[in-house]
């Protein structure tokens, strides 16, 4: 079960970037003193839910923000669910590095068979390298793009190929570079 302090100090946190004062939880907890609140922060700390920088002030834990995770459901036909008690911190399960990973909006349709439509969001990793079939953010001749990357058998040749029959492949004039792939994408209904 999900604690409820630790759900209204996130919901602070997602409307105002920024953790809440503790006169700021004490409105938002309904308390009358800020010694309720000290021991409500204190219970959270030791849960691992949120936690305090050197300067003794309330930061976000690296669980802060998780997600409840349920279980599986079947896409096919109906079955009994089965509900099982665990969280997802969806930072983690998205981004294994922050350094080198990016969000784009995607723009354009050249993606739409591979699931990818305008308006999604992707998350790309930097790298200039990539393998075959790879969904790849590439620089050709001077234009950033997103496609499949192809390669001759022999490596020595690369283009890109779109998901969409409407599209040509792109074979670069002049120059092609990859500036990363793409691990994930993201669409809101």
């Amino acid at each position: 079960m999900q604690n409820p302090y630790k759900l209204k100090i996130e919901s602070f946190y997602r409307n105002n970037k920024r953790m809440p004062s503790y006169s700021e939880m004490m409105k938002i907890f309904g308390f009358k003193s800020k010694n309720a609140v000290f021991r409500v922060v204190e219970k959270l700390i030791s849960m691992g839910f949120v936690a305090k920088d050197n300067l003794g002030r309330l930061i976000p834990s690296d669980s802060f923000g998780e997600v409840p995770l349920l279980g599986s459901v079947k896409a096919g036909f109906p079955s009994t669910a089965e509900e099982v008690e665990d969280s997802m911190n969806l930072k983690d399960f998205l981004v294994k590095d922050t350094e080198k990973t990016y969000i784009l909006e995607v723009d354009g349709d050249s993606m739409i068979d591979a699931h990818i439509e305008e308006g999604d969001m992707v998350i790309v990793e930097k790298t200039n390298t990539a393998k075959e079939g790879d969904i790849v953010i590439a620089e050709v001749d001077g234009e950033f793009t997103m496609k499949y990357l192809r390669k001759s058998k022999s490596g020595s040749k690369m283009w890109l190929e779109p998901a969409n029959k409407n599209y040509k492949l792109i074979y670069p004039e002049n120059s092609m570079n990859i500036v990363a792939i793409v691990k994930a994408v993201i669409r809101k209904y």
